[in-house]
């Protein structure tokens, strides 16, 4: 794992170095009346890189590597956004003069962000990353003053940029010259180790997603606020590159934050992506001279969103509610003022969102590095619900988020999809009258908002197990995507017919589909459902040129309606236990196994606890699905022989595929130690634990693990396979239950199972319980090793897996080795002579 990360602080290093290099040669070669390297050739290489260190800015966030990860991820932004910005100019879309105004604002902003970046560094005793990040933070000032007066530092960009190159050879040195020497000889700044440690998930959280969140809104607000400070005569098309970029990594925010199993964070910058896109939509519209128009409706219903999101957001902190006040204001503004993103109000909200952006960057990375945190308030909320009574806070950890099926590393993003609904819903409402469809702002947040975001929204719903609501947010999203395109971007025009209501059908018996399921999932989501039907028939009239007036208003803000009540049903039960907004029940129960009744739980097998909920299940006579050192397995307690005979009759297992015994250990064969061969017990102790069964004869010895009658499906009338499991999941499992009948998770003749979701898929409701832990580390089964005439001296196979038949050998031949030299098993003291009675009763006498 160190070689890893040690890999993806490497590539980034070099990324960085490599995009210093380019524009080093760029700057100082270039003059004011020709560039070096043309615009387009310039801007697309710096998207490579900026591509490159994105990568390695994510893997570094995914492995607490923060600020390395929140300097990769900043430099990538800086990059992508001047890259396109060099590409609109290479293709001519950009005058020179105007280049200057399209590049400026973002510079600006990433000059800021970079400082404050680098003066954290200074507290972590970063001294690396200080330079580089100060090195590129005074490039992009002197950048700016080229820009301002021609030629005027060039060469001050390219020093700076010459100096960041030279710290990349020298980290680059100081890790190869580290690993020739086994680590003796560390230059400073180039150790794999942190001096700090590793801080605390705490302390630590999702920092540096945030930071990288908080600089594009730094970024934006630079855009926005630069015509009101007269730095830029207005916004215009070579701003749109910086916008959307913003945009785009506020959306990798949004994912990365998903992951981190924080859902207010990933809906805050979810709905600050969605302004991006809105922004650079403006912007792109003054290309072709069309003078966009923000209706008052959905405005306001975007600020009513963030308004409740900011309430429950005090939570976290009290400076993080604050903050995201900032954005309601900037929603009302544009709401009252009609051309929005143009004018000087919205503008000005911009410049405060500036200042805000940078002191809250500035206290997150202070934070996420220092062992002295700066207060934010985190308390507060958690304070003041504690003295009312009848509310209780539902516990903020990774369990509030526990998949429906299987093992997820996602939050739930129902917040986020149904608030998305509602401002799409709320868009369609804007009237056009005479006006340009392109002009009114719609197009962002249909699709935008309704399309892009509730398709990521289904791709989460989908990885945590919950087909339902998957299908529909993708459902949806289409839906939202294709309408919005062609009645709001004018692609069929004036253009009705039946071939247009053809496709609208097929949305229309899908969706049919989605409101009797979800009749067995609760009343909230069949409104929802039924409501978006409603949309639908709107859509279809529509098309068909027989739409009443009226209608499709009424049944979107009806739809709107229902969506928001469910937005502020998931947000205000994830963030308290006692009382919940009531999403009501289930229309329709399936009486039965299977229909509602009995729900099978699906427990992550890291935990202790979920194995001892496992266990009780099975103490009780279930059955359950298990992850081993190979595939996956179902399971029944020996001592329990109606779970045997049911996991049997569920397998419907073949005669030439028996179930076989587990143990956690050959002490477990204590009771019956004197009944077995004392050479059989040592290649047991030599080879256990691991990938191994052993076929052993079969004897009254089985009666003592109480199966009864159940025993006759263990094995053969002559034999019965024993393991024990090299996994320390399975073996804490048998610890707890005693000795087990196992067979694999799988009806007869199919596949092995080898994921806890086919446990499922292939058994259904038939198990009691499964244990989850993902994809099996091995895809081949256990060797049989045939131990029936062991006392002969010889083993045979009946089938070589994962363990070859040399290794297996050697250990018996070790054993054997062992035995003849009169040494016994270190786990048992044999008595020199058996009574003869055990004598007669031992299988391996009489074989």
């Amino acid at each position: 794992m160190a070689q890893v990360r040690s890999l993806h602080v490497s590539i980034g290093m070099i990324t960085i170095s490599g995009g210093s290099l380019l524009l080093l040669v760029h700057n100082y070669a270039s003059s004011p009346e020709k560039a070096f390297i043309p615009n387009t050739a310039l801007g697309i290489l710096l998207l490579i890189i900026a591509v490159l260190l994105a990568y390695a800015g994510i893997r570094r966030s995914l492995s607490h590597g923060r600020l390395f990860a929140t300097l990769c991820l900043t430099l990538s932004a800086l990059w992508c956004g001047s890259g396109l910005v060099y590409i609109l100019a290479g293709q001519n879309v950009l005058q020179p003069l105007e280049l200057r105004s399209a590049l400026i604002p973002g510079l600006a902003a990433f000059t800021l962000a970079l400082l404050i970046i680098g003066s954290v560094a200074v507290i972590e005793k970063k001294t690396v990353l200080f330079l580089i990040a100060v090195g590129i933070s005074l490039a992009c000032a002197h950048q700016i003053a080229g820009l301002v007066a021609a030629g005027f530092g060039q060469s001050a960009t390219a020093a700076n940029y010459l100096l960041v190159c030279l710290l990349g050879v020298y980290f680059g040195f100081g890790r190869l010259l580290s690993t020739i020497t086994h680590g003796k000889v560390v230059p400073p700044g180039t150790s794999r180790q942190s001096k700090t440690g590793v801080k605390t998930e705490q302390n630590q959280g999702c920092s540096d997603v945030a930071s990288v969140g908080l600089v594009m809104n730094l970024l934006s607000a630079s855009i926005l606020a630069c015509p009101l400070l007269g730095v830029v005569p207005t916004l215009f098309v070579g701003h749109v590159p910086w916008l959307w970029t913003a945009g785009v990594f506020q959306l990798g925010a949004c994912v990365l934050l998903y992951r981190a199993m924080d859902t207010l964070g990933a809906t805050f910058y979810g709905f600050a992506a969605l302004l991006k896109f809105a922004e650079g939509y403006s912007a792109l519209l003054t290309f072709y001279g069309i003078q966009t128009d923000s209706p008052v409706p959905f405005p306001v219903v975007f600020s009513l969103l963030f308004f409740t999101l900011a309430l429950f957001s005090f939570q976290k902190s009290f400076l993080e509610g604050l903050y995201h006040l900032f954005f309601v204001a900037y929603c009302i503004a544009l709401a009252v003022e009609p051309q929005g993103f143009f004018q000087a109000g919205t503008q000005g909200v911009q410049g405060a969102i500036f200042v805000v952006s940078a002191g809250m960057l500035s206290l997150t990375a202070y934070n996420m590095v220092s062992t002295s945190m700066v207060p934010t308030g985190s308390g507060y909320f958690k304070a003041l619900v504690s003295r009312l009574q009848k509310i209780t806070l539902r516990a903020q950890d990774k369990e509030q988020h526990s998949p429906y099926l299987g093992y997820s590393k996602y939050a739930d993003a129902e917040v986020l999809g149904h608030a998305c609904s509602v401002l799409a819903a709320f868009a369609m409402t804007a009237t056009l009258g005479d006006r340009n469809p392109l002009s009114v702002l719609v197009l962002p947040w249909v699709v935008v908002a309704g399309g892009a975001l509730q398709l990521l929204c289904g791709s989460v719903a989908f990885s945590r197990g919950k087909s339902l609501e998957s299908t529909v947010f993708i459902l949806y999203g289409m839906m939202w995507t294709v309408w919005g395109l062609t009645r709001y971007a004018g692609l069929y025009g004036e253009t009705r017919g039946l071939n247009l209501a053809v496709g609208i059908i097929g949305f229309i018996l899908f969706n049919s589909l989605v409101i009797v399921a979800a009749m067995f999932l609760n009343l909230a989501w069949f409104a929802y459902a039924l409501t978006f039907q409603l949309i639908l028939i709107s859509f279809l009239l529509d098309a068909l040129g027989v739409l009443p007036f009226g209608y499709d208003i009424g049944v979107t803000i009806l739809f709107g309606v229902v969506s928001f009540y469910c937005f502020l049903a998931h947000l205000f039960n994830s963030t308290f236990q006692v009382p919940q907004i009531p999403l009501g029940k289930p229309l329709i129960k399936l009486s039965g196994i299977g229909g509602g009744s009995k729900v099978c739980p699906h427990l992550p097998a890291r935990k202790a606890s979920s194995v001892q909920q496992i266990a009780e299940i099975m103490k009780n006579g279930g059955i359950c699905g298990m992850p081993t050192d190979t595939v996956y397995v179902l399971v029944a307690a020996c001592n329990r022989p109606e779970a045997v005979v049911k996991a049997y009759n569920v397998k419907k297992a073949a005669q030439d595929r028996p179930m076989s015994m587990w143990i956690s250990s050959i002490k477990q064969l204590e009771p019956v130690r004197h009944l077995l061969s004392p050479l059989l017990l040592d290649f047991m102790e030599a080879a256990w634990p691991s990938s191994i069964s052993m076929v052993i004869p079969r004897g009254p010895w089985m009666d003592i693990f109480g199966l009864g009658d159940a025993a006759k499906h263990i094995g053969t009338p002559q034999s019965i396979a024993i393991r024990n499991p090299d996994c320390t999941v399975a073996t804490y499992l048998i610890s707890q239950v005693g000795p087990i009948a196992v067979t694999s998770a799988n009806p007869t003749g199919e596949a092995d199972t080898t994921h806890h979701n086919q446990v499922y898929a292939k058994l259904g409701n038939k198990v009691d319980g499964v244990l989850c832990d993902g994809a099996s580390p091995e895809n081949i089964a256990s060797t049989v090793v045939d131990c029936t005439k062991i006392e002969t001296g010889h083993i045979g196979f009946f089938r070589v897996g994962i363990i070859p038949k040399t290794k297996v050998l050697k250990i018996f031949e070790e054993v054997q080795r062992r035995h003849q030299q009169g040494q016994t098993n270190p786990a048992f003291e044999y008595d020199l002579v058996l009574p003869s009675t055990q004598r007669e009763a031992n299988p391996a006498n009489k074989a």
